[in-house]
């Protein structure tokens, strides 16, 4: 079996970021290193484990097999590290450390998303305190927090895993649209007739959302999936595509002329955002701190969001 050392986290920690960054070159900012350096940290993790971890040459870096497997064990290790480091800031109720936020695309021209006042006022109080944000889908989101790689996460989530712990946020309005090289932008078709209009265009769905987005719009099955809002706003911008957006992620585009909302007064619709944690966990002072901030900046918005300010 093997015994770890300080010098094995610290490979570790090169080995995750090499991965991270997708490869040696590429990683030497991240790491401060040069590249000579970062190989033989690499060569040297690669003998203490007795395994090859990754593949390099005119294909580019990859992992093999047993470095897949070593990636995934890494990354559980270092949460765990992490883990550990907070609890033992519990012990001397000091906030500081890294906390780990979790959020899904696209929401940064939300006026009604809490979380860019919520940063700045936790920031504010002067917290020794490295915050990492990762920006994923509802599924990676969901993975990450129960795995420990995220403290907290905030996005769509229709389905609740067990072990999470999910709390209503707010509300995003969502509008359909359509390109202007799309049939439907000079129609003049207006309610039954513009309703009827959609349910036989191409439509592009949230893989996350898939059903809900199909019900909402009348239709049986999409054309096209994606993951991403951004996804869904490239597919729309083409012509080919009726979708759902937030309304203020698409108000820059029908701006310049570029989308259409259809028949806002009957497809305008509402999607909850939920902030979800691990159960049974008790959250650290960095944790507890920016959820209390999180709950005070909510409720300027009028959301009562005191139900997630103690729970982990």
């Amino acid at each position: 079996m093997i015994q770890l050392h300080d010098v094995d986290l610290k490979l570790l920690r090169v080995f995750a970021a090499i991965v991270k960054c997708g490869g040696f070159s590429a990683a030497q900012a991240a790491l401060n290193a040069g590249q000579s350096t970062i190989s033989e940290q690499m060569a040297h993790l690669e003998t203490r484990l007795g395994v090859k971890l990754c593949q390099r040459g005119r294909s580019g870096f990859q992992l093999t097999e047993q470095g897949v497997a070593i990636h995934e064990a890494t990354l559980r290790l270092l949460a765990a590290v992490e883990h550990f480091c907070s609890d033992a800031d519990v012990l001397k109720q000091d906030i500081s450390g890294q906390l780990n936020l979790g959020i899904i695309d696209s929401t940064i021209s939300d006026p009604d998303s809490p979380i860019p006042r919520t940063t700045q006022r936790f920031v504010s109080r002067g917290h020794d305190v490295h915050l990492n944000v990762y920006v994923g889908s509802p599924a990676e989101l969901e993975e990450r927090v129960l795995d420990g790689r995220l403290h907290l996460a905030v996005g769509h989530f229709p389905i609740h895993v067990p072990g999470l712990h999910y709390s209503s946020l707010y509300q995003e309005a969502l509008g359909v649209y359509c390109g202007r090289r799309h049939p439907l932008f000079a129609s003049k078709a207006q309610g039954a007739d513009q309703l009827k209009e959609i349910s036989e265009s191409r439509i592009v769905a949230r893989g996350y959302m898939q059903q809900h987005d199909l019900e909402q719009l009348g239709v049986s099955k999409a054309a096209a999936t994606v993951d991403n809002i951004e996804a869904t706003a490239i597919l729309i911008i083409s012509g080919a595509y009726i979708g759902l957006l937030p309304t203020h992620f698409a108000a820059q585009w029908v701006k310049n002329g570029e989308m259409r909302q259809l028949i806002p007064n009957q497809l305008q619709l509402m999607s909850p955002f939920d902030l979800i944690s691990r159960r049974g966990v008790v959250p650290p002072p960095i944790l507890q701190a920016f959820l209390e901030d999180l709950a005070a900046c909510s409720r300027q918005n009028g959301l009562d969001t005191t139900v997630f300010a103690n729970k982990s």
